[in-house]
C-alpha cells in the first residue's frame, strides 16, 4: 500500500496524457472518416478508389506496426526529404505526434465507414426531393442529411472510440508518458508490476464506463423520430 501512495501520483500523471491523446486522435479521425466518406461516395472512379485503397491499406496492416512505421520511418524520411530540398534542418517527431497521427489514420479508416454507411441509410428519395425543389447542396446536407447521419452513425462511432482509448495504450511502445508507460515504470521500480498495472486496467475500465454514460446519453438526444 505504501508503495501504491507514493507511485500512484505518478501513474495517474499519465491520465491527461492519455485522455488529451484520446481526444485529439478522435478529431483527426474524424476530419479522415469524413473525407475517406466522401471519398467513397464519390462519382469519380479515381477518387472511391483512392478511399478505399486508404480503407483496405489501414485494415490490413497491424496498429502496431503502423505506430513504428510512422514514429521511427517517418522521422527518417521527413529528414531525407529536408536534406535533399534544403527547406529544413533536422525535425524530431515527438512520441505525442506519432501517436496522434497514427491513431487518427488509423481510426479514420473505420470512421470513413461508419460515416458512409450512415450516408447510405438515408433514402435516396429525400435528397432527390430536396434537390428537385432548388435547394443547395450545402442547405440540404445541413437540413436533411446531417441530422440524420449523427444517430445512425453514433453506435459505431462510439464503438470505434471506445476501441480507441484503448488503444492509445500502443503509445507506451514508443516512449510516450500516459498511464501504461507510467504505471510500468512504477511496477518495475517497485517490482510490483501487478498492482499498478491493475491500477491502469480500472483507470481504463472507468474512462470507458465515463465515455458510454455520455454517448448513449446524446444517441437518445440525437434518436431518430
Amino acid at each position: 500500500m505504501d508503495q501504491l501512495i507514493e507511485f500512484g501520483p505518478m501513474v495517474l500523471g499519465g491520465l491527461k496524457v492519455t485522455i488529451l491523446l484520446a481526444l485529439t486522435s478522435l478529431f483527426i479521425a474524424t476530419c479522415f472518416g469524413l473525407a475517406g466518406a466522401a471519398l467513397k461516395l464519390s462519382r469519380s472512379r479515381v477518387l472511391r478508389m483512392v478511399g478505399s485503397a486508404y480503407t483496405t491499406l489501414v485494415r490490413g496492416i497491424p496498429d502496431l506496426v503502423l505506430m513504428l512505421l510512422i514514429f521511427f520511418g517517418g522521422q527518417i524520411l521527413i529528414n531525407d526529404l529536408g536534406k535533399l530540398t534544403g527547406l529544413w534542418r533536422y525535425v524530431e517527431i515527438d512520441p505525442f505526434t506519432a501517436g496522434m497521427f497514427t491513431l487518427g489514420f488509423i481510426f479514420g479508416a473505420y470512421m470513413t465507414e461508419t460515416f458512409r454507411g450512415a450516408f447510405l441509410a438515408i433514402p435516396a428519395g429525400q435528397i432527390e426531393a430536396a434537390q428537385s425543389i432548388g435547394m443547395s447542396p450545402r442547405t440540404y446536407l445541413v437540413r436533411i442529411v446531417w441530422p440524420q447521419i449523427v444517430p445512425r452513425a453514433l453506435p459505431t462511432f462510439t464503438n470505434n472510440w471506445l476501441v480507441l482509448l484503448k488503444t492509445t495504450a500502443l503509445v507506451s511502445i514508443i516512449g510516450l508518458h500516459d498511464i501504461v508507460y507510467n504505471a510500468y515504470q512504477a511496477g518495475r521500480t517497485t517490482q510490483e508490476p501487478f498492482i499498478f498495472l491493475m491500477v491502469s486496467f480500472f483507470i481504463y475500465l472507468v474512462l470507458t464506463l465515463i465515455s458510454d454514460f455520455f454517448l448513449r446519453k446524446l444517441g437518445r438526444v440525437y434518436a431518430l423520430k
